[in-house]
């Protein structure tokens, strides 16, 4: 999304060039002719962007918000169990918090792009409001999720290659003291972006009313700081931890086949093992994109023009199902955690579904006593 889904095309078109007249290909008035042709191959993307942001904010970011705040509400839940308590699944705890951050900030999002089928003013007053914390909340979240997924990636390196050093490295209270810091971290580094964007009231001169616009801060304009900070961003939430993750997956890959090859019978933490390297998977196949945006290409959001703008919305898709899919991987991979899901949510379902029953053949016997006793009081 990087935090501009939306939908709609005609209802928010407009709000949409107004936003961009500052960053879309928006260039000085004494530019030669040949910039103004450079505005003009710009803006042929502008049906694609508005397409892809169609698609991904009213066809897709609703569902999979929906089925990933879900996920993650009965991730926790279940994690929460005293029977679920481990080093691993403390790492699981927090990623699943900070993937519901991310997912809920999305949703409220996607509420405010319904709310401008509704009430234009009033959804652009929010938008305005809404879009510089939201950015902040994306970056932050993703930053957290990318150092909790190398945290659990370091702890099964550890159990496949180290095994002797795993009640060192490997225990609860050193999981929550590594989750904690990561998220307080990785919040702290994130703030400049909460400093990136402001809330403008202006005057629209087409329509003659007033608009809350955002645009980009006097920091962020610093063409020195916004070079060095988005490197150091991009270093920090993709390039290290990708790197990390590549190379402790494949030490931990070539540690289960040496494993298999002397074991007839995995371990079952073998069978944890294989679940969280394809959480780590996903996760690099989801992320890679985005970071070859940011970082190969340099491309922000608002700033690009429509054909940046529309892939962004396609490579935030991925992000949002990396936010979404792991409580599936959970329940295929993991049998441990699978049970603890049907003790806690189909088991008691299906027992209230009993005592309703039971509570309806208890009425039906009740009546059917009365009735017999009426019938023999008459007789």
């Amino acid at each position: 999304m990087s935090y501009m889904t939306n939908g709609s095309m005609e209802m928010f078109a407009n709000a949409a060039r107004n936003m961009s007249d500052l960053h879309d290909c928006t260039l000085p008035v004494y530019e030669s002719s040949k910039s103004c042709n450079q505005y003009e191959s710009c803006h042929q993307y502008e049906p694609f962007y508005l397409r892809a942001r169609f698609i991904t904010g009213l066809v897709f970011y609703p569902i999979i918000c929906v089925f990933g705040i879900t996920g993650n509400i009965m991730s926790i839940i279940v994690m929460s169990q005293r029977q679920m308590r481990s080093s691993t699944n403390t790492y699981l705890f927090a990623l699943a918090i900070s993937d519901l951050i991310k997912l809920l900030c999305d949703f409220l999002y996607f509420m405010v792009v319904l709310l401008f089928q509704i009430d234009t003013p009033t959804a652009n007053k929010a938008y305005g409001f809404l879009y510089p914390y939201a950015h902040y909340v994306f970056n932050a979240s993703l930053c957290i999720s990318a150092w909790l997924i190398v945290s659990v990636a370091v702890e099964r390196y550890v159990y496949i290659c180290h095994p002797t050093k795993v009640k060192f490295f490997c225990n609860i209270h050193k999981a929550r003291i590594v989750s904690t810091t990561v998220f307080v971290i990785m919040a702290m580094l994130a703030v400049p972006y909460a400093m990136r964007y402001r809330t403008e009231h202006r005057l629209n001169n087409v329509t003659g009313t007033y608009q809350y616009e955002v645009v980009v801060t006097e920091l962020w304009k610093n063409q020195i700081f916004t070079d060095i900070y988005t490197w150091f961003q991009n270093l920090m939430r993709s390039i290290i931890p990708l790197v990390i993750l590549i190379i402790l997956n494949t030490c931990i890959l070539n540690g289960l086949r040496r494993c298999r090859i002397f074991q007839r019978k995995p371990p079952k933490k073998h069978k944890i093992t294989s679940m969280l390297v394809v959480v780590i998977l996903v996760f690099l196949l989801c992320i890679t994109p985005d970071t070859i945006m940011s970082t190969v290409f340099g491309l922000g959001y608002l700033e690009e023009n429509f054909l940046a703008r529309g892939i962004r919305e396609i490579t935030d898709l991925l992000l949002l199902i990396n936010a979404a899919v792991n409580f599936v991987i959970y329940c295929i991979f993991n049998t441990i955690f699978w049970c603890q899901f049907k003790r806690l949510f189909c088991y008691t379902c299906c027992r209230r579904q009993r005592e309703d029953l039971d509570v309806r053949n208890m009425s039906m016997m009740d009546i059917g006593s009365a009735r017999y006793a009426q019938a023999s009081t008459a007789l």
